[in-house]
């Protein structure tokens, strides 16, 4: 991860914006760096860098308080962060003010627009199997900043230029797709050369990483026949996470889960009530929460894989995979399939993964009974979500779940959420006259 400390000057694009250039004049030019393989490579750690690291700053920060604290899987403890407070009362008091709001938004967009900036530029690597590393590298972040702003925002760019038009979400989320598709057929026919590897920072596994992410956001765009078709090509035995150490650290551990000052956990019950509730003897809530013993009152009740400054945090986690094909196949009334897929992951005693160092990488399995509620649509989509919503714990998703399953809203009986959709922020609407009308809620 040293790596990083030479990237950050070289980091240029539009900040806030879609619509300003901000340089450096003690960096590289853009001209500069573009045009060699090494310098594409920088840009890649670059992405990289600024997606996952920078504390309360990067996207994974943020991606996960706005996601948790919307939906009572988080809860704040120390109303002094006002931005995380305001978030977790949701409303009219998440304004376009709002720095979660803001980050969220800037951050993603950097990502999008050096990744971009890195695909125009490729060509310039002459070295096949480097320049299919580079190209699935870009691609990777550039479907991870347009997802995370498709889970949180109701459209946005996809180009940098003065005031760039919006599209919606769902077409956010297809042309992530249809770029990880053309990096994944460029990568099969030149695998990555042993000199991208050298030089990129290790952790992400590329082929395996392309398809988990056609197939998360295949199946949030509603295209449940190629998410899973990709699910089904990721192997499962293989782990792809973002690396930290003591210099360029867990943003997550950072800021809040090595503390007990930000947020942590809602309870020992994940915030899940009625039908989502996590059932007695889930071996995964051991691994996500202190729950036996207790914490200190130093210490926060979760912990998940925000354990220590390095600890890594899993860019896609296997049950993931099979959640998604349990969820397709329910959204495609083929029940039978569905419950089949969902036991793998109920009835799993396979025991969590870890470092060398015992540092988390996959939860253990959930050791729980086969499904046995009623084999309807409608069930079998709810076990799904709480079995989601248990495996993919604190990591920025539930906000999106929860819509997708139709969960109740803002002012709906039992709410389980305190917004749909965030405001664009004011950094954005001053700069770009296309911004459109924020949602109420």
């Amino acid at each position: 991860m040293k790596k990083y400390t030479i990237l950050a000057a070289l980091l240029a694009l539009s900040l806030g914006s879609c619509n300003k250039e901000y340089l450096n004049p003690s960096a590289a030019s853009e001209q500069q760096v573009v045009t060699s393989s090494d310098g594409l490579i920088t840009l890649c750690n670059g992405l990289q860098a600024r997606y996952t690291t920078g504390g309360a700053l990067s996207v994974l920060y943020n991606s996960v308080a706005a996601g948790g604290l919307s939906t009572k899987e988080l809860t704040i403890l120390n109303v002094g962060n006002i931005e995380e407070y305001n978030v977790s009362l949701g409303a009219g008091n998440v304004t376009n003010s709002n720095g979660v709001v803001r980050n969220l938004w800037t951050q993603a967009n950097l990502v999008k627009a050096n990744a971009d900036l890195v695909l125009a530029n490729a060509g310039n690597a002459t070295e096949a199997g480097t320049r299919s590393g580079i190209v699935a590298y870009a691609s990777i972040f550039r479907a991870l900043a347009l997802g995370t702003l498709a889970q949180f925002f109701e459209s946005a760019p996809l180009t940098v230029q003065e005031n760039a038009a919006f599209v919606p979400r769902v077409q956010l989320l297809q042309n992530a797709v249809a770029q990880l598709e053309t990096a994944a057929t460029q990568l099969a026919a030149a695998p990555v050369s042993a000199d991208f590897n050298a030089k990129i920072v290790p952790g992400i596994d590329l082929p395996n990483t392309i398809q988990a992410l056609i197939a998360r956001y295949s199946l949030q765009a509603g295209d449940y026949d190629k998410a899973l078709a990709a699910a089904g090509r990721v192997d499962l035995t293989k782990r792809s996470v973002f690396n930290f150490d003591d210099n360029t650290r867990n943003p997550l551990f950072e800021v809040a889960f090595g503390n007990r000052n930000v947020f942590e956990p809602f309870n020992t019950s994940l915030g899940l009530t009625g039908a989502l509730a996590p059932e007695s003897g889930d071996r995964r809530l051991p691994a996500l929460l202190r729950i036996s013993p207790a914490p200190l009152p130093t210490q926060n009740l979760g912990t998940g894989f925000f354990t220590a400054n390095s600890a890594p945090i899993p860019v896609y986690l296997p049950n993931e995979m099979i959640l998604i094909r349990a969820e397709a196949y329910a959204r495609k009334s083929d029940v039978p399939n569905a419950i089949s897929e969902l036991n793998r992951v109920r009835t799993s005693t396979a025991a969590a993964a870890t470092t060398s160092t015992g540092l988390l990488l996959t939860l253990p399995g959930a050791g729980l009974p086969a499904y046995s509620g009623p084999a309807t649509q409608a069930d079998v989509l709810t076990d799904i979500l709480r079995n989601r919503s248990i495996e993919l714990a604190f990591q920025g998703f539930r906000l999106d779940d929860n819509r997708r399953f139709g969960r109740p809203g803002p002012g709906a009986a039992g709410a389980e959420r305190n917004r749909n959709f965030y405001p664009y922020p004011r950094v954005e609407r001053e700069n770009n006259s296309q911004t459109p009308t924020d949602p109420l809620i």
